[in-house]
């Protein structure tokens, strides 16, 4: 799209760091991802009003500017009550925060009210299906960017399956053209660096829009965004900082496919390999007595679980898979008890990112 004015441009910016289902469902980034989205479109011209930015930041950050409640009722109302109906040539919208793909296969945005017993979501294909239809007159342009898990919801042993929340929509026409770019891929996770507050894929993203700047508020060509966004996605995933696959899809009175992400040139192998050998490369993970010391010094609750095995490259392999199964904490309490007992810098920092690839 060319000469668009900025006064005819609107944004709705979601960034949820922070849920109501409590700290395990605390995800740092997507509030400070959103920041900077806003900033690029506001130094692009759009006047603040027609930003409408949503947040649930975490406990120790404070935005330096006003936003909205990112709660089920509030979205949902700015979504069907306040923004459709809006005159506009372009429509941006952008979300961060946890997702999931329903058994409908329909994408699931949690918002910041989403508690364990009761996870209230955003539907993001009837969100996209609404805003191609007559009950959104306007924004014949849009750009939709969802950095998003997308792992599948029988896999996350939810009590209850999601229940349906559409959103109310129209007649379809062939008015609008859709964008859709997804972070993560069907039945995979959107990884985040929550040391660096960011997710891996809004900060591509955020970096590729900054570089077309100039060209802001129109939106990219999306055929020559995505291999970039995908090239990125594939070089993390070779170093295992990654697994998902993003995907794009475009939608319009021409054409409707989605393209999908290429298969990576550079093989992406496992981490635990990587975290086997970074266990083994300690001396004491070799001697029977001294391994044993090092187990022992894990909680009861994770000793009792480890299969053991006389063979140290076998016996280390069911160790760091069991813990794995176990989560995060499992691994950081074996970290924890090797440098213990050796704490040598260039090991231990091996180790350390080696267990964060296999979390």
């Amino acid at each position: 799209m060319n000469r668009l004015c900025p006064e005819r441009v609107h944004a709705l910016i979601v960034g949820i760091e922070r849920y109501d289902a409590g700290p395990a469902w605390d995800l740092p980034g997507p509030a400070r991802d959103a920041l900077a989205f806003h900033a690029l479109l506001r130094a692009a011209g759009v006047p603040d009003p027609q930003l409408r930015l949503h947040l649930a930041p975490s406990a120790n950050f404070t935005p330096d500017m006003p936003y909205a409640a990112a709660d089920h009722a509030t979205l949902r109302r700015t979504l069907v009550h306040e923004l459709s109906p809006v005159q506009g040539d372009m429509l941006w919208v952008w979300w961060g925060g946890h997702g999931v793909l329903d058994r409908a296969g329909h994408t699931r945005l949690f918002c910041a009210d989403a508690t364990t017993g009761d996870k209230v979501a955003i539907d993001l294909e009837s969100a996209l299906d609404r805003y191609m239809s007559d009950a959104v007159p306007s924004f014949a342009e849009q750009m939709w960017i969802v950095d998003a898990c997308e792992t599948f919801e029988e896999d996350l042993d939810f009590r209850e399956p999601l229940s349906p929340d559409a959103l109310p929509n129209g007649h379809r026409t062939l008015a609008h053209r859709q964008t859709v770019l997804r972070a993560a891929g069907r039945g995979r996770e959107a990884a985040n660096d929550p040391a660096r507050a960011t997710g891996l894929f809004s900060e591509i993203v955020l970096a590729l829009l900054a570089d077309r700047a100039a060209g802001l508020p129109a939106p990219p060509d999306p055929e020559a965004l995505f291999p970039a966004v995908r090239t990125q996605v594939a070089e993390l995933r070779a170093r295992h900082r990654t697994a998902q696959l993003p995907e794009i899809l475009l939608r319009g009175p021409e054409r409707t496919e989605v393209l999908p992400p290429a298969t990576p040139q550079v093989p992406v192998r496992s981490p635990l390999p990587r975290a086997v050998a970074a266990l083994l490369a300690y001396p004491l993970m070799t001697d029977p007595t001294e391994r044993q010391t090092v187990v022992g010094q894990l909680s009861p609750a994770l000793t009792g679980t480890l299969p053991r095995h006389s063979k140290a490259r076998t016996d280390v392999t069911g160790i760091l898979a069991a813990l794995r199964r176990r989560g995060p904490a499992a691994l950081r309490e074996l970290y924890d008890a090797v440098v213990a007992v050796d704490d040598d810098p260039e090991r231990s920092a091996e180790l350390d990112s080696a267990l964060q690839e296999l979390t």
